[in-house]
């Protein structure tokens, strides 16, 4: 029996949360749930978002499912994702974007892999608020040194790229293209423009290419990564990019397969992993029974190949295809004419077919 933490979040993440606990359970997984809180409902009763008991029962546990969370803006929390990430070491975010049939888009068939730098870049929260006195010391230092001249009412953010970094997440990006038998990997960058962070990144990317010369591999830059994507998303496979374009790059891609309802991620590290919906709280819509949990149950499916329970997995991603391909279920966020599915009628639909 394996103990996983399940984080509910807040917003919507208790309703998908509950939805997919009950499908999961349904497969009779050998799994036991340490159900435990963070997001708003955790600031309420032990003043922080991430209490350090969760923290220490993911450690513990090494697998956590989690729900969305918000991070209040202007209270001075820092982001929980982010914070998991750093804290245990999570270098990998994957996301994994794939169409289902009955669900609508604009493309007939979507199946991408965007694989994300997790720990550096403009998300290692580097910065320096405009007016304060580190900001102004930065400025001057810079001026004084470098002759780079930063408006006095800017604030600064910085973006580390390390040789580390980079090498580890193109190495896992390949190692991940040729587990799962994927034709190529697309590196993402703005090397001409960032020379020095982009460049080191896109420089070592190419030296760990030098290892793998049996995959496709190419590099793209990120904006043409994205006119591509809206154009002939077909011609990509295993997109490997920076902190802030994987990002939003990985939404992007959620668009193409029916939004981010649809969405599965998993936060991937040498010994521990978080797995949840690549989706926000979304608070306008909490409480009333419509939110779409199949993002955070295919991300439970993403746990369960994780640890090895194949056949759980499987059954899972059938009975997915199952319910979305039969087009009696469709969640609010499909559209469409009558009334939508509720988030426990898709959970019910789910339930029935991997017990069928």
């Amino acid at each position: 029996m394996t103990t996983i933490t399940l984080i509910e979040g807040d917003g919507i993440g208790p309703e998908v949360a509950q939805a997919t606990r009950c499908v999961v359970d349904a497969l009779g997984a050998p799994i036991e749930w340490e159900v435990l809180e963070a997001g708003l409902p955790a600031i309420e009763a032990h003043g922080t978002p991430l209490p350090a008991h969760v923290l220490e029962s993911i450690r513990r546990n090494k697998i956590a499912l989690k729900g969305p969370v918000t991070t209040p803006v202007g209270t001075g929390f820092r982001s929980v994702n982010v914070t998991l990430r750093q804290e245990l070491e999570l270098f990998a975010s994957v996301r994994p974007c794939r169409l289902f049939d009955g669900v609508p888009s604009r493309f007939d068939v979507v199946d991408l892999v965007v694989v994300r730098e997790n720990t550096e870049d403009l998300y290692e929260g580097v910065e320096f608020e405009m007016g304060s006195k580190e900001a102004t010391k930065l400025r001057g230092y810079l001026d004084y040194m470098h002759g780079f001249k930063i408006r006095r009412d800017a604030g600064i953010s910085l973006k580390p790229i390390s040789v580390t970094a980079t090498n580890a997440i193109v190495h896992f990006a390949f190692d991940y293209a040729k587990r799962h038998r994927r034709r190529k990997v697309t590196l993402g960058h703005k090397a001409n423009i960032m020379r020095f962070s982009d460049g080191l990144w896109l420089d070592t990317a190419l030296e760990v290419e030098k290892g793998y010369r049996d995959a496709g591999f190419e590099a793209v830059q990120v904006d043409e990564l994205a006119m591509v994507l809206a154009w002939h998303p077909e011609e990509l496979d295993v997109i490997v990019l920076p902190n802030l374009y994987g990002d939003i790059i990985s939404d992007l891609c959620a668009g193409l397969i029916g939004g981010l309802g649809f969405a599965p991620g998993m936060n991937l590290g040498n010994e521990h992993a978080v797995f949840e919906p690549t989706h926000g709280s979304a608070p306008d819509i909490a409480g009333r029974g419509i939110a779409n949990p199949i993002a955070m149950i295919l991300s439970a499916e993403l746990m369960l190949d994780h640890l090895g329970l194949t056949a759980e997995a499987t059954r899972l991603g059938r009975a997915v295809r199952a319910v979305l391909g039969s087009g009696k279920i469709r969640t609010a966020d499909m559209k469409g004419e009558g009334e939508p599915s509720t988030t426990s009628e898709v959970a019910d639909a789910l339930v029935a077919a991997v017990e069928g």
